[in-house]
């Protein structure tokens, strides 16, 4: 209470997430469809700081006190009941705070005592991560813990290449079972995910996950139970399209109760001002240990190193303020594009009498009346290339895009980039040619099924560079093609045009994640005419899909012109 009542008042250092969240519990305790029941809060507090020990560091084998934000963690998703009822309000937990905040031994202890509170009920409890060595350090954690209290010889351990686990069973004085707990370590794969069933799963990293197939297919392993419990537990990761960002950014929008969900507990550590990053207050906003595993002067050295080193800043926002950095540098606002094509999308079903449940198909854009003009980035030898084929129905812009790339380098590319290739195959929104290098045949097949399709497609723009067989395929199945230059200048009015129409929520992707991965990531600058230069914001980043859009806007821009008959020095 002490706690969350110091942050609301402003005596404690806090960002504007956690302050939200130290007022929605506030709330809770006076809103009459919940009721607190200290005694669950309690024993888990109870189990873990007479149990547990710190096994690393100056610290090991000292008890694990925690600090107060984790108990109040530990008491908003034990203690909190729906009133009248043995069912607790919180079903979903995302915890999202930077790296040395003793994330992993708080998870660790966390599962142990969730375990054994839901012990009646016959508890399992999965601790995932994306690689199985992130599992096993927190589940090692619970397993070092049960060596320190001489407790193994009383578990059936598990630890092994073919599993990692703890079991118990508990019996009362006469020898019937009275329950049974869980606790094993798995590496995230949503495939082996589809045959799990536990009450609670503890998914740490979320900020990897490469779909968001990777998270939700946990969440349907909790259905049998009434109290269940998904914990994500994460920093900040670097891609504003993964599905970590957009939880991060749904969370943001439940806490301003933009968003009702009253089953998602959340607690965010940022720094609000990433721009102060020298500042020790920003500092003790983003990190809650703060003071006890946070060191200030060793924060404060590290931020005056990416003061003065540009090149370590970057990892300094990222993984000690908890700042998504292509956010700050990227030129488009990620809500505002994701906002524009929801509203495109539904003036567009509106227009064209589909009911506003159903999707806008391909073929329900093959056939309306409007020219297209077709746009390639294609890339030199293997990387990602970009086609897009771009429209305006009565003031609607609709840009349709996918991607290609070898299907040798997809695994590499998407493990190193951390780009989610693979789920964009699943989706449409990307081919995987079998070859070692780019088949721009496949870029052809693809124009030319949009034109069976229906598409009138008037022209096809190309950059000259690499394209030379491309464009002789092309012209053999009756494309025009005509050249677009990749000198800034002449891109900059398809680049306003997009912009203007993204303003105006008249600009529609059809909530392709791949395109919507692509727009994110172009960063830009203005010259003194105030013409725009466009890049990507770092280089394993990719803006393909977005450069082929922008070509295929410039071709339009111009036939418009000639449609018009406008001769200017345009």
């Amino acid at each position: 209470m002490k706690y969350a009542k110091d942050i609301v008042e402003g005596k404690r250092v806090a960002c504007k997430e956690l302050i939200q969240a130290a007022q929605r519990f506030l709330e809770d305790l006076q809103d009459p469809r919940y009721e607190i029941k200290h005694k669950d809060a309690e024993f888990c507090i109870g189990i873990i700081e007479k149990t547990f020990v710190h096994i690393k560091g100056t610290a090991k084998g000292k008890p694990y006190i925690l600090e107060d934000w984790q108990r109040f963690i530990v008491y908003n998703v034990a203690a909190i009941y729906i009133s009248g009822t043995n069912e607790r309000k919180y079903k979903e937990a995302f915890i999202f705070l930077p790296r040395k905040n003793s994330k992993t031994f708080f998870a660790s202890a966390i599962a142990w005592a969730l375990s054994l509170l839901e012990r009646n009920q016959y508890a399992v409890v999965y601790i995932v991560a994306t690689k199985l060595d992130r599992a096993l350090e927190a589940f090692n954690n619970v397993l070092e813990n049960l060596d320190a209290m001489g407790e193994r010889k009383n578990f059936r351990v598990l630890d092994n290449n073919s599993e990692h686990s703890i079991q118990r069973s508990f019996q009362d004085a006469e020898g019937n079972k009275t329950g049974a707990i869980k606790i094993q370590a798995l590496a995230a794969d949503s495939k082996k995910a589809d045959g799990l069933n536990g009450n609670i799963f503890i998914l740490d990293e979320i900020h990897a996950y490469k779909s968001p197939n990777d998270y939700f297919v946990y969440k349907q392993a909790m259905k049998a139970y009434m109290n269940k419990l998904l914990i994500g537990i994460t920093t900040a990761g670097s891609s504003m399209t993964s599905f970590c960002f957009q939880r991060l950014t749904y969370c943001q929008k439940v806490l301003s109760k933009e968003i009702e969900d009253e089953q998602y507990f959340i607690f965010i550590t940022k720094a609000d001002d990433p721009d102060d990053y020298t500042n020790p207050i920003e500092h003790e906003k983003a990190n809650p240990n703060y003071g006890v595993t946070i060191r200030p002067q060793d924060i404060m050295a590290e931020a005056m190193q990416a003061q003065n080193d540009p090149s370590a800043r970057s990892e300094f926002l990222n993984k000690s303020l908890n700042i998504y950095t292509n956010t700050m540098s990227a030129y488009f606002d990620i809500g505002e594009i994701q906002y524009s094509d929801e509203q495109a999308l539904k003036e567009l079903k509106a227009k064209l009498k589909i009911a506003p449940e159903k999707e806008v198909t391909i073929a329900d854009l093959a056939k309306l009346k409007i020219e297209w003009f077709g746009g390639a980035d294609l890339s030199k030898m293997f990387d990602l290339t970009g086609a897009a084929i771009y429209g305006r129905y009565e003031e609607i812009d609709i840009t349709i895009t996918h991607g290609f790339i070898p299907i040798t380098q997809a695994k590499a590319k998407a493990d190193e980039d951390n780009i989610p290739f693979f789920w964009w195959m699943d989706k449409g929104w990307l081919s995987m040619t079998n070859s070692e290098l780019v088949d721009y045949e496949e870029v052809v097949k693809w124009f030319k099924n949009k034109r069976d399709q229906g598409f009138k497609i008037r022209a096809v723009a190309f950059d000259k560079y690499n394209s030379r067989d491309f464009v002789r395929s092309m012209e053999k199945q009756k494309f025009k093609m005509e050249e677009a230059g990749q000198q800034y200048w002449k891109k900059s009015e398809a680049f306003r045009e997009i912009e203007r129409k993204i303003k105006a929520k008249q600009f529609t992707f059809l909530s392709s994640k791949a395109f919507e991965y692509c727009i994110s990531n172009v960063k830009a600058n203005e010259d003194a005419e105030e013409r725009v230069r466009f890049s990507k914001v770092a280089e394993n980043f990719r803006i393909d899909l977005f450069d082929a859009t922008v070509v295929a806007v410039k071709q339009a821009i111009i036939a418009r012109d000639k449609n018009k008959k406008i001769n200017t020095w345009f």
